[in-house]
């Protein structure tokens, strides 16, 4: 899935078609079902930003429209006389380049469901005293690594940069709230943060858990686990050895 340092790196793709009026074609029957072709057709594209793990763009006139990747979704700028291959969800072109969006997306005309997101954990800063506000007003017998998914407490981690953060910090994707203090929380999220924002850079760090069922921990050797956590059964990656509370995994 697509994680919040994808959607920033699209979003500054997109920067190429901010300023400029837009050709719309919604090539996909769901996207054309959201009536984005017939609304946004010929209006001029004012901004695109990244929040959490939707991209906003913002059209003359203020509508707005809201693109969430799901798991397989992409966006990419190429010249505007290149070749369209295939069924892409939609096209965008502007004078000299278009966007081109493919995969299992979400659109919609409207930014309602970004203000139920918490803070976006690639600001600069990072809102980090109300994340950790948000952490404690939810249940806290919820396991650590299921809320860190929750983009309503901290919008943009998944499950790559949650496993790799946790790691860093020491801590068990199966440890309680309730177990984690505030100085934990704020590790955690301030290690998901720098990852982030250096993938964000081009300096995408080495993975040490993610996908790593089975190998040594680097850190001390032991096999890494995993197991699905949650009602959505994200996969969880963790080393049982120097992540704390591992014990209380599936109780």
């Amino acid at each position: 899935m697509p994680e919040g340092d994808a959607l920033h790196k699209a979003a500054r793709a997109l920067q190429a078609l901010v300023g400029e009026q837009i050709s719309v074609e919604a090539v996909h029957p769901r996207a054309r079902a959201t009536g984005v072709e017939e609304r946004l057709d010929g209006k001029r594209l004012e901004s695109v930003e990244a929040e959490g793990k939707n991209l906003l763009l913002r059209f003359e006139g203020g509508r707005v429209l809201r693109s969430h990747l799901r798991m397989s979704g992409s966006w990419r700028v190429l010249p505007v006389s290149a070749e369209v291959l295939g069924r892409p969800w939609l096209v965008l072109r502007g004078r000299d380049r278009q966007a081109i969006l493919r995969g299992g997306s979400v659109l919609e005309l409207t930014d309602r469901a970004t203000r139920r997101l918490g803070p976006d954990i690639l600001a600069v800063p990072p809102d980090f005293p109300t994340m950790l506000a948000r952490f404690r007003a939810v249940d806290q017998s919820r396991r650590l690594g299921e809320a860190l998914l929750d983009q309503r407490l901290v919008a943009g981690i998944g499950n790559l940069w949650r496993a790799e953060a946790l790691w860093d910090a020491r801590l068990s994707p199966w440890q309680r709230l309730a177990e984690t203090s505030d100085a934990d929380l704020l590790a955690v999220l301030g290690e998901a943060a720098r990852l982030m924002q250096a993938s964000l850079a081009g300096r995408r760090p080495e993975r040490r858990v993610y996908r790593r069922a089975g190998r040594p921990c680097p850190r001390c050797g032991t096999p890494i686990l995993s197991r699905g956590q949650g009602d959505a059964n994200r996969i969880a990656y963790w080393c049982p050895a120097c992540q704390r509370g591992e014990a209380s995994a599936g109780q």
